[in-house]
Order: structure tokens, then C-alpha cells, then sequence
């Protein structure tokens, strides 16, 4: 009996990516057909607003290889990829950004590992490309926070990977809401191999990460994935004390002396501390108390509006519209 020829998908979230669609999937479409690769595209439109799912309607009609899905609103990138991750058949998947900033020259060796054994490909990154100072330090800082936070270097890690079926699977199979694609494939283990890569220019468009966006992003993922900052309340507190046992000793000391105490400014300076630190740490709490709130709803992580005709079975909150 003749062996199934393996087949390849590809994940591309996109958001207000109208002008890089059709491009995408020539180039991607091309190099594995060059390669003589089976292979799927799916695109998944997170609640874009400039028509990107019309055109990847287009690219299904033309290559019935491509599907896509339209999200009912804006879910965010995480959302994007497990939609992506539950519509796809392949016998391995990989992940990457739509804008091609994550260089397609690097699927075929990331396809040789896979067929070697390899369950999971991380993509590093030796080089971010062209940036702007104030996105390098946005993006800089962020990799160093959730490093820390969540104990695995990050520096050079992205979502360009590649995963074999089982560990999709896995992924899919998690029951939480609020999820860090970068991290779990960390967390879930197999055999994992690195390939490097340099950041591309962008050919369309403008990359829709801000300052701002990052640090949602970072604490959004930080304390769905640790509790570090949970602990850090805990430290804020012991600090306080050692704080105050030392005033105190001191205060005590200067009162047995029979040294005036210059109280004013010392109350003055306890108060902005401890409140700062109350807050600081109310915030915290606040925040995890948010995350639970969110899992223990139950809501999906996303909904579907439209999907191509390319799409079979069915999908969370997915519906066709049938037209007579």
C-alpha cells in the first residue's frame, strides 16, 4: 500500500494585513512547491478592518490549498494562532507572522528536522532587522521581563516554530483562556532543535506593535503563565518590615539617648512607602483576581465569523452562511 505523503501547515494570523495577503501566499505557496511539499495555508483574520479576509477569500479561490477564518472582533495574537492551530490537518505545523518578516528560506530546514525526529523547531532570532530605537527598547525590555518572569530566555525566541501533530494536540487540549504560545511549547517539552534566523523587512504596511502594546502583552502573558509576581508581594512586604524594624530600633535608640525625635518628616516618608507598596500590591492581586475571573466565565478564547469554503468540520463558534 502506498505511504501517505505528509503534509505541511502553516499558521499566519493577520490583523489589517489586506495588502500582504496575496503576496504570502505566492511566495509561501511557491517555495514548497519548489520543494515538493504537501501543503495547506491558513490564514485567520483577527477582527481586521481594511477587507484583509476578502482577500484571503481570493487567495482561497485561487488555490484551494488556502483556507482561512474571520474572527467576529479583535482577539488578540494568541487567539489568532490556536484558531489557526485547531484548523489545520497537517502532520506538522508551523507558526509565523504573516508579513513575512519571519523568512519562508527557513521552512524547508525546519521541514528536514521535522522528518529527522525533531517534534518542535524553535526559530531564534540572531538579528531583529531594521527597527526604530524606541520599538528595539519596547521590544528589549519586554523579552527581559517575561525572561524573568517566567524563567526561560526569551531574548531570541519567537513564534516562528514549527510543531509536530502530537504537541499541537496538546496545545489544544489545555483547558485555559488565557494562553502565552511562546512559552507553553516551552512548557510542554519534547525534543526541540533551534534554527536561526534574521528578521525581514516588511514589504507592506507597518509593524501594529506599540510601546504600550508590548507591556499589555507582557503583563497580560506574565501572570497567565507565573505567579512570580504574586511572590513579589510577599517580598514588598518583608521589605517593609526590615524597613520598619530599623526606623524603629533607631527611634528607640535616639529616645533612650534622650535626642529629640524629628517625627514629621520620617511619618511623612513611611506613609508614601507602605501605601506605595499597599497599592503596588493590591494591583497585583487585583489583576490575578482578573485572570481568574476570566478562566472561571468560560468563554472562548475566540469567535468566528466567516470562514472560506475551504474549511470542513467545524470550529469553535464557526457558522457558514448559506446563501440560496
Amino acid at each position: 500500500m502506498k505511504k501517505k505523503m505528509a503534509m505541511l501547515s502553516i499558521v499566519l494570523p493577520a490583523y489589517n494585513e489586506k495588502q500582504n495577503i496575496a503576496n504570502t501566499a505566492k511566495v509561501l505557496s511557491g517555495l514548497l512547491e519548489e520543494k515538493g511539499i504537501d501543503y495547506e495555508l491558513v490564514f485567520i483574520s483577527d477582527g481586521s478592518k481594511d477587507g484583509t479576509f476578502d482577500e484571503i477569500i481570493k487567495a482561497a479561490e485561487e488555490n484551494p490549498r488556502i483556507k482561512g477564518a474571520e474572527f467576529s472582533r479583535n482577539f488578540g495574537k494568541e487567539a489568532g494562532i490556536f484558531a489557526g492551530l485547531e484548523l489545520t490537518a497537517g502532520d506538522a505545523v508551523i507558526v509565523m507572522d504573516c508579513d513575512l518578516q519571519h523568512p519562508p528560506e527557513v521552512i524547508p530546514r525546519m521541514w528536514e528536522l521535522w522528518k529527522e525526529g525533531v517534534e518542535v523547531v524553535e526559530g531564534i532570532k540572531i538579528s531583529r532587522g531594521k527597527e526604530s530605537l524606541p520599538h528595539k527598547l519596547s521590544a528589549g525590555l519586554f523579552y527581559k521581563i517575561m525572561s524573568k518572569l517566567i524563567k526561560v530566555d526569551m531574548n531570541a525566541s519567537s513564534d516562528y516554530k514549527l510543531l509536530d501533530r502530537k504537541v499541537v494536540d496538546v496545545l489544544l487540549t489545555l483547558p485555559e483562556r488565557n494562553t502565552f504560545f511562546r512559552a507553553l511549547t516551552f512548557w510542554v517539552g519534547f525534543r526541540t532543535e533551534t534554527v536561526e534566523y534574521e528578521v525581514q523587512e516588511r514589504q507592506y504596511g507597518e509593524s501594529k506593535w506599540s510601546f504600550w502594546s508590548l507591556m499589555k502583552y507582557a503583563v497580560s502573558n506574565a501572570t497567565s503563565f507565573s505567579t512570580l509576581p504574586l511572590q513579589l508581594v510577599t517580598v514588598m512586604g518583608l521589605v517593609s518590615i526590615l524597613f520598619s524594624v530599623g526606623l524603629a530600633v533607631q527611634t528607640l535608640v535616639k529616645f533612650l539617648m534622650g535626642t529629640a525625635v524629628e517625627g514629621f518628616t520620617t511619618v511623612i516618608l513611611l506613609i508614601l512607602i507602605i501605601g506605595g507598596f499597599l497599592m503596588l500590591s493590591l494591583g497585583i492581586i487585583g489583576h490575578y483576581i482578573a485572570r481568574i475571573y476570566e478562566e472561571v466565565k468560560g468563554r472562548p478564547k475566540y469567535i468566528i465569523r466567516r470562514v472560506t469554503d475551504t474549511v470542513q468540520g467545524s470550529v469553535t463558534g464557526m457558522w457558514k452562511k448559506e446563501i440560496n
